[in-house]
């Protein structure tokens, strides 16, 4: 009896695996704590470059913020060429490539192009931080700890950068104030009112997210508490 062929297979073919292997996979899960100390550190280095007076300090932590800048880079390329899905990790991680250009305006001659380029740096130290914060930190008080303290450091510097306020110290405490309690803050500007309604609602978020931490320790205390033993 003379066999059919087999049928041609129907819908897209199969995609082939990607150039991921174990021993990469691996090395990328082991960068996560060492890259995630390193964005924390590249939010102080910006806070130093926007403070810093002095010529030899200034091009200290540029150069430093340049070479952590550089390893990022490499970091992300190196996470985009060995991912296995290349088409789910660009769908994910797309906005990263405009964080990573915005340091590049610098070398821009036009004054709103500068001016632009230290906004996003601090705009990208921040969200550099704030996911940094997440690699580090697995506890949910710990993280939300960490990214409140980013968020201050990033609001203050905005509000010093672009003369909301003629000294960091007092940009700093009214930025504390309003993260952490909803205070609006002193400064009278378009940036300072839209900073009140955001920093407003992120207090009322750490504030829920708070609460719920607590209820749910509680809750499980008195649930062990009541429980059988044995």
């Amino acid at each position: 009896m003379r066999r059919r062929p087999a049928p041609e297979p129907v819908g897209p073919a199969p995609v082939e695996a990607g150039p991921a292997t174990p021993e990469k996979e691996g090395l990328a899960r082991r960068l996560d704590k060492p890259m995630g100390a390193l964005g924390l550190v590249f939010v102080l280095v910006v806070l130093g470059q926007s403070l810093a007076r002095d010529a030899w300090l200034v091009t200290t932590l540029s150069v430093v913020g340049w070479l952590l800048w550089a390893v990022f880079v490499a970091e992300f390329v190196f996470r985009a060429v060995t991912a296995r899905d290349r088409r789910r990790f660009w769908a994910r991680n797309w906005w990263q490539v405009l964080f990573l250009a915005l340091p590049f305006l610098r070398f821009a001659r036009a004054l709103t192009l500068l001016r632009a380029a230290r906004v996003g740096g601090v705009v990208s130290a921040a969200v550099r931080g704030s996911r940094s914060a997440g690699r580090l930190l697995t506890g949910r008080i710990g993280w939300l700890s960490a990214v409140t303290v980013v968020v201050v450091l990033a609001v203050s510097q905005l509000l010093y950068v672009l003369g909301a306020y003629g000294s960091y110290g007092a940009a700093l405490y009214d930025a504390a104030l309003a993260t952490i309690s909803g205070e609006p803050l002193s400064a009278d500007t378009g940036l300072a009112r839209f900073l009140d309604v955001a920093l407003a609602i992120y207090s009322v978020a750490v504030f829920a997210t708070l609460a719920g931490a607590f209820g749910a320790y509680f809750l499980d205390r008195r649930e062990s508490e009541h429980r059988p033993a044995g």
